[in-house]
This record gives structure tokens, sequence and C-alpha cells, in this order.
């Protein structure tokens, strides 16, 4: 499964497929529930009739009534003590509340518990097999039964006292007969004190009338609805439907997302097949969006340090050409010298071509060191007036003929002319500076500096011919030299410049070059922080 939108899928195939299962079980509880619910709010009121009748009984009276009414209800009665029973505390509990109690038994037969009174501790018990239609009989029977106890015209406020004090789970009316919604034959029936059922005018609900006899009531029973259990189906059908919506949010969600890791997928193979130039689409503010930020970036850098590093190599076999050229025709030379002073000529300009070499291997090195990562630098006090004073007394006597100054410069407020740097890293930058100074000088090299609380500026100008504006951009890039005004006869490979804004950058700093406004030359300037900031691990 190599799609993300299967993965994605599949998973929520697994989650839900687990939520249908515990569904599928809650539902058949909530069935269970709903139908227990529902048995005990039809029993409720005609066995709490039955058991207040029952209490004034006693003995043979009350084993009778039992019988009589089990016999005409078509109900198994009977009277059993509750001690008796197996049912457990919360069960016992909801009887002394006075409630009805439903047990499923069988499929098709519960078992109704209801408690005479609570101070005693005997249950009348029922075993029914059609709960709505043995207990609605049973019903009608009982209520008759206790309405023609009294004259008729008290019959509704009787059934209205037994309403509130029963608790039926159905409504009960008294109507006339020309009332009742009956047809001919139904009439009849209930005239004559028979129970008639008839269908609701929906058809989803019944009726129950019965008629009292010697009275000019029929009592109506009803609507009474069939508890009709929640399907499985339905369960079924609103989880496939449920299945196949998701599935189209989660496709329609992953889609864009599959082509846009596509895209970094395809950049990143054309990177490996040599397109260094293969970049990815980074419109937006997402999590992909700055995945293909942070992929053109690498990429980016990539091209950079590949392009810097064919540049290196063009440039060093440039580079070496020159020096061993001259090696092979010194040592030809001196093969051929006629005399030891020519020998040692000879041999003077191969030592200059070795130290020549010798140098550089080590801008080379160092410029590698600096422009692959982070080296590794150790910040410590400098004071910057004493490492100038070094190099001017390291460089100064290689020319002679130009003169190299400490210009005006300018310490903090206390004194103290330290700044944080890599000790080794800023001298070699300061010898770069001056060295390249040196080369194009006509008779003047200036080193300036200012420290304040903040930061450092050092400068070092000459009176040379200058730096074009139109190349101050490009004079800091590796192995370029100018042809013109800085001739290539005034030597050097071309890194020192790019060496010296490398030490600058990972000192948190610059290199700049501008046009000297007192000696008319170039000057080169680096800014850096006074203070580094603490390394982070």
């Amino acid at each position: 499964m190599n799609s993300i939108f299967l993965r994605i899928y599949g998973g929520m195939l697994a989650v839900l497929v687990l939520v249908a299962l515990l569904g599928g079980g809650a539902l058949q509880l909530l069935n269970e529930m709903r139908v227990t619910e529902y048995r005990e709010r039809l029993a409720q009121g005609t066995f709490r009739l039955m058991a207040d009748n029952l209490l004034p009984m006693v003995g043979i009276e009350r084993q009778r009534a039992v019988t009589v009414w089990g016999r005409l209800l078509g109900i198994p009665l009977r009277i059993e003590p509750l001690s008796s029973t197996e049912l457990d505390g919360s069960a016992r509990n909801i009887l002394r509340r006075g409630l009805v109690l439903v047990r499923q038994t069988a499929v098709h037969e519960v078992r109704i518990y209801t408690q005479l009174a609570a101070d005693t501790d005997l249950l009348l018990v029922g075993d029914v097999q059609q709960v709505s239609e043995q207990l609605v009989r049973a019903t009608s029977f009982l209520i008759t039964d206790e309405l023609v106890r009294y004259p008729w015209q008290e019959h509704p406020q009787r059934l209205a006292a037994l309403k509130q004090e029963k608790q039926f789970g159905f409504d009960l009316h008294l109507l006339r007969l020309d009332q009742a919604d009956l047809d001919p034959d139904q009439r009849r029936r209930v005239e004559e004190g028979d129970t008639v059922m008839a269908l609701g005018r929906g058809g989803d609900s019944i009726y129950v009338f019965s008629g009292i006899v010697q009275t000019p009531w029929v009592l109506e029973i009803g609507p009474l609805y069939q508890m009709n259990p929640y399907p499985l189906q339905w369960l079924m059908l609103i989880g496939a439907l449920s299945l196949c919506l998701i599935g189209l949010m989660v496709y329609l969600l992953v889609r864009p997302l599959e082509q846009r890791l596509g895209d970094v997928e395809c950049a990143a193979t054309g990177i490996a097949s040599g397109r260094l130039d293969a970049r990815v689409p980074s419109a937006g503010n997402d999590a992909v969006s700055r995945l293909a930020a942070a992929f053109n970036a690498m990429a980016e850098n990539l091209q950079r340090s590949l392009g810097i590093q064919r540049e290196m190599v063009r440039a060093v076999s440039h580079e070496l050409r020159t020096p061993v050229a001259r090696l092979r025709f010194g040592l030809e030379m001196i093969t051929e010298a006629p005399n030891a002073t020519a020998r040692d000529k000879y041999m003077e300009g191969m030592d200059n071509d070795i130290q020549d070499l010798d140098k550089l291997v080590d801008e080379m090195l160092t410029y590698a060191r600096l422009e692959q990562g982070a080296p590794a630098l150790y910040f410590q006090q400098v004071q910057l007036r004493p490492l100038i004073e070094q190099v001017i007394g390291e460089l100064a006597p290689l020319r002679a003929s130009v003169q190299v100054e400490l210009g005006a410069s300018q310490d903090p407020a206390d004194g103290s002319g330290w700044v944080e740097a890599e000790l080794r890293y800023l001298h070699r930058a300061v010898q770069n500076l001056v060295s390249n100074a040196l080369r194009h000088a006509e008779g003047r090299v200036r080193i300036s500096y200012q420290v304040d609380g903040e930061r450092c500026r050092l400068d070092v100008e000459d009176d040379g011919p200058g730096v074009p504006e139109a190349a101050w951009e490009h004079i800091f890039t590796p192995f370029l030299r100018l042809d013109d005004s800085r001739t290539r006869a005034s030597g050097g490979h071309g890194l020192g410049l790019s060496i010296v804004r490398r030490i600058a950058y990972w000192h948190g700093g610059r290199a700049q070059i501008s046009r000297s406004a007192t000696l008319g030359g170039a000057c080169f300037t680096l800014l850096w922080p006074r203070q580094q900031a603490p390394k982070v691990d």
C-alpha cells in the first residue's frame, strides 16, 4: 500500500468496522432496554391494579381471585414470597418503589413481578407471552370490574383517579357508544359487553374498546403503538453511507497532498539525475509547503555548493598549470645550466613556485573549511590594536616601498579595545586584507578601526587604482581576479577576499568594499558584533 489515500482509507475502514461492531452491540443492548421499558410501561397500571385489589384479601379468597383472573385473562398468575425469588438487590429496590419488573424468560415470554405492598414479602407474578394484547385485555377487564362498583355517573372521576394512581403506560378514556370510531358490527359487540380491537387511522396504532354493561360508557384504551426495535440493517446502511462519504472526503483531501508530494519526489529524482535546477512549487503555508520550501532551500544550497566546487576545480587546475610548468622548465634548465650561479637562480625560482603552490593549497583548505558548514570557532576576547600591529609587523617588510600605517582609531569609553572573535580566523582576515592592499597600493596603506559597545568596524585602505564600482558585488567571489586596474601580475589566487567574507559571516558580520575618501584607492571594511551570541547545543 504505497498510496497515502489507501493507507488512510484502510485505517479509517478498520476504525469504522470496529465502530460498527461496537455500534451493533450497543444497538442490541439499546433495543433490549427499550423493549423492557415498553413492557414495564404497559404492565405497570394493570399489575398494580391487581396487586392493590389483592392486598386486602387473605387466604383462600386471595388464591381464588388469582386463579379466576388468570383463567379469564389467559395469564398464569401466582403469589410468591419475595425471599424465595432469585432477584438481585437492584430488582428488589425497583419492586419496593411500587414499580413493575419485567424479566425475559424465553424468546417470546416474559415474567412480570409486582409487590403487593412495600411492607409485605408477597409478589404477584405472571407469565405473559403477548405482552401488549394480553395485558390490554386484562386492563380492560380489571378497570371495568373496578368501575361497575360505582354509579355510572361517577365513572369518569373514578377513571381519572385510577390513571393518576396506577400510572398506566397508555391513555384511557370513557366515551359514549356513538362517539366511538367503530363499524356497525364492532358497535354491536361492544354494546353486548365484548372487547373489540381496532386499528387507528394511520394504521400504526391499536385502540381497544370495551363496553360497560348497564351503562352508556365505552372504555377506550389507546392508542397503543407497537415497539419496533431499531433494525440492524439501519446501522449497516448508515455505516456503508458513512464509509462512502468518509472515503470521498479523504480522497478529496489526500489527493492534492499526494500530487504535491509527487512534485517533491519528481524534483528529488530530477536532482539525483543531474538537473540541479529542479524545484518544487511552494505556494501556501501548510506542512507540505514548508517541506517544499525546505527542499528548495536544500536544492539551492546543493546547487550553489556544487557550483563552487566546479569553479574551484576549474580554477585550481588553471592555477596549478603555471607553477607546475615553471617547475618543469626550471628542472630542464638546471640540467643545462652552464655554471653554479645559473643553477642557483633556477633553484630559487623553483623554490618560489613551491611556496606559491603551498600558499594555494593553504588558501583552498581554509576556504573549504569556512564554506562547508559551521567551522569549529572558539570565541575569546581579542585586543584589536595589538592584533593589527602584529599583522603590520608581519607584512610591511614584504614591500618596503609601501608605507603601512595604523590610522586614527576609536576604542570604547572605558579604554578597552577588546572584541570577541576567533583569534586565528580574525588574524587571517586582517592579514588577507592587508596583503591585498599591499599588492595594489602605490605608496600607502592605512588600517583603522572603531569599537563601541555593540559592534566593531575595521577599514583597510590603499592609494592604488581602486576597484570599479560595477565589480563591487563580485569582488568577494572565489577565484575572481580583475584584469583591468588590479592586474593578474599582482599575484594572488582570488581566494583571499572570499576567505575574508566567510570569516566575517561566521562572526555574524559582513565584508564590504567602497572607495577610500582620503587615499583614493579601495577601502575594504569588516563589520561584526563586538560580543558573540552564546552557542546553543
